[in-house]
């Protein structure tokens, strides 16, 4: 139990509540062929214990979802990239959830706090982002989140609508409830204080920020990966502050991105829901195998009786990454892309074929150095970058490894240039 005190606040605050996910009562699961018969859990009890790290206060949420009354459920997300990942995808099916329970969704888009910058979880400081990054990466967020919820019948809001209006002593006042001292006992404030690492007064005030989004909105619930715990904390105490009851707090398990770190836009090991389907199958394919099960878990909508069925009669950890990214493809294409996914990929690195589909250059001139092309058909980032690809051994041309940086590319019709086993382009030869 954690329990925090805020000057000028009454009362207990933040106090979390841990409690266990109980033993699930497991059925058997039959299996047709390959294809699954999906066995639902109760819903509430698999909103309250599927994939959830904590919750805080759980005996109080639990009685108002067997109540009548319409819950406001919170999520903020603010838009540091422009698309969504699966592991941020892990709260919108809880959402969804949600919505099927007849609850109401309150969906905003921090287009004000990614200014700031979320410094959650994260060994430096953020300096946040510019205005014009912002509006450009929030241009496809509805559409994406449209994919798993409800947007008809979700509530949209921008918390740019209170803070571009919030005067400087209304914000004083709000802060002198909190003392430094309190807001760097969060765990990485606390790491980077300990090595000497500089926290900036802008990145200390991004929890009040969160917190009063909550008291905008009148959150009844606000759910979030756990990383936000004191975020989500610090939302019911400025609550209470503004005389509202404080909101309930859901956490989820933090899903590992394909480096083993969490998976997090900022550091690109991401699979995004809007990536195409072989990009997604190849990318689930190259997991390591422990993360297989955490991946099912949370990233499907199988149920658990049936992950358990799969894990029993597949022991292989290729053949459980193949039904996974079949599953997590068919969830934001459908199955017949997911099943066209799957022989692409075995076309490729089982057969050792060349892609069906491969992205054509046109190439004006007659030759290129092997450390200019690559850059110009979007198979390395710069010339450097091209260089160190090839000293690896993983560029090849119509086949044969490249192995001197001063190559020359003689372009011909239909010559193939690969960078490692998945990235393939196609020369067009000037007429």
């Amino acid at each position: 139990m954690e329990v925090r005190v805020f000057p000028g606040v009454h009362g207990p605050i933040a106090h979390l509540v841990e409690r266990a996910h109980g033993m699930r009562k497991v059925a058997s699961s039959i299996l047709a062929g390959s294809t699954l018969k999906y066995k639902k859990m109760d819903k509430k009890q698999q909103l309250l214990t599927r994939g959830v790290e904590k919750i805080v206060d759980f005996d109080n949420l639990k009685k108002a979802l067997n109540s009548r009354k319409k819950l406001r459920v919170k999520l903020g997300v603010d838009p540091t990239g422009d698309k969504i990942h699966i592991g941020r995808a892990i709260q919108l099916w809880k959402l969804r959830l949600f919505q099927e329970l007849g609850h109401r969704v309150v969906f905003i888009i921090g287009d004000f706090t990614a200014l700031v910058g979320d410094p959650s979880d994260k060994p430096e400081g953020r300096s946040g982002m510019t205005k014009t990054e912002i509006k450009k990466n929030m241009k496809a967020y509805l559409k994406q989140i449209g994919k798993i919820i409800d947007v008809k019948k979700a509530e949209i809001r921008y918390n740019s609508e209170w803070f571009s209006k919030m005067k400087l002593d209304d914000f004083l006042s709000l802060a002198n409830n909190f003392s430094v001292q309190q807001l760097i006992q969060r765990r990485n404030f606390k790491e980077r204080w300990d090595a000497q690492k500089p926290i900036t007064l802008k990145e200390i005030t991004y929890p009040l920020l969160q917190g009063y989004d909550s008291v905008m909105v009148k959150a009844d619930v606000e759910i979030g990966g756990y990383d936000q715990l004191f975020n989500l904390n610090t939302g019911r105490d400025v609550q209470r502050l503004f005389n509202q009851k404080p909101q309930d707090i859901m956490t989820f398990k933090m899903l590992d991105g394909l480096d083993g770190r969490k998976m997090s836009t900022s550091w690109g090991n991401v699979v995004n829901i809007t990536d195409k389907p072989n990009d997604m199958f190849g990318k689930l394919m190259s997991m390591k195998d422990d993360m297989i099960n955490s991946y099912f878990e949370l990233c499907t909508q199988l149920s658990l009786e049936e992950i358990k069925e799969l894990q029993k009669n597949n022991k292989n950890p290729r053949d459980l990454k193949a039904i996974l990214a079949k599953e997590i493809i068919s969830l934001y294409h459908d199955k017949k892309e997911a099943e066209k996914a799957e022989k692409e990929f075995e076309k490729v690195f089982k057969d050792k074929e060349t892609p069906t589909d491969i992205r054509e250059f046109f190439c004006p001139k007659d030759g290129y150095s092997i450390l200019e092309i690559l850059p110009h058909l979007d198979l390395a980032k710069s010339k450097a970058e091209a260089k160190r690809l090839i000293q690896q051994k993983g560029v090849k041309v119509d086949n044969q490894v490249v192995d001197n940086i001063h190559f020359e590319v003689k372009v011909k019709e239909g010559l193939i240039i690969q960078v490692g086993k998945r990235h393939f382009a196609k020369l067009i030869k000037k007429s």
